[in-house]
């Protein structure tokens, strides 16, 4: 006869639990039938567990720092559609995978036309970089400068710029997108010289650079801040179609569509209507 399986047993919850390992018990019971079927020895089932409760964290970790980075939880690098009819020379992203621009304090400028994808492969790094334990803020160029105009009025303004300087990788979407007053031009001159070579930044443009200087007000501070964030830059050119055509949602089909007729399906909302 075998043995009986191992039982998971009340006194095991409560202690587990009161260690804060309560989430061990998801996938303890399997765990135990492996170590047996194995023959794990105790100190190969302990190194099993705390594996499985690392992992976890470091995930739950992840998720929660990219959320407080403002990354998109679903624009992560194994998400890109490869199919999508999209060019960008492959080894220059290959490297920027590596995240190695990171700890370089390089910078990366993401170029194309509307909707091909850049601020997708912007915040994959961001992402990549997440999990390296790298801190990451991701911001639209507009919104951040709205934000740091604003933080001018409440005396939090030096407090925030501060913030931007010291994270290891500042993603800026959509930058130079409109003309950026003399306020906001101060603001982007003194955001990259301050981090240039000593932190990475990554920008996504619809502009090239040349149009960049054209569209700050001081031209002095304009070329000063664009000159070095381009000598310390790599440059992924996108060009294809539209990647946001293909995130459109899809027409449920007549079989999975809902009944309003059937009473059990309709919702309270569908009910009061009829």
């Amino acid at each position: 006869m075998s043995a009986p399986a191992p039982v998971v047993t009340p006194e095991l919850r409560a202690l587990l639990r009161r260690v804060k390992l309560g989430k061990l018990l998801d996938t303890l019971p399997e765990r135990l039938a492996l170590a047996k079927t194995n023959a794990l020895g105790h100190a190969e089932f302990l190194e099993l567990l705390l594996a499985d409760e690392a992992t976890r964290r470091d995930v739950s970790s992840a998720v929660l720092r990219a959320r407080i980075a403002g990354l998109d939880s679903t624009m992560t690098i194994d998400r890109w559609d490869t199919t999508a009819n999209v060019t960008f020379d492959q080894q220059t992203w290959n490297e920027l995978c590596s995240l190695r621009f990171v700890d370089a304090g390089h910078n990366v400028v993401i170029m194309g036309p509307v909707g091909v994808g850049k601020t997708f492969l912007a915040t994959a790094l961001g992402h990549a970089a997440i999990r390296r334990r790298y801190s990451v803020h991701f911001e639209r160029t507009d919104t951040m400068l709205r934000r740091l105009r604003a933080s001018r009025l409440d005396n939090s303004h030096d407090t925030e710029v501060r913030k931007l300087l010291r994270v290891d990788l500042l993603i800026l979407d959509d930058f130079a997108l409109g003309a950026l007053d003399p306020i906001d031009t101060s603001e982007i001159y003194e955001l990259i010289v301050e981090r240039h070579q000593s932190a990475a930044t990554v920008v996504t443009s619809n502009r090239e650079p040349l149009e960049w200087l054209a569209l700050m007000a001081d031209p002095l501070l304009a070329q000063s801040a664009i000159d070095r964030l381009q000598s310390a830059a790599y440059e992924l050119v996108l060009e294809g179609d539209s990647y946001r055509h293909r995130q459109k949602p899809t027409v449920t089909t007549t079989s999975d569509a809902v009944d309003l007729d059937d009473p059990a399906r309709r919702t309270p909302s569908s009910r009061r209507r009829r």
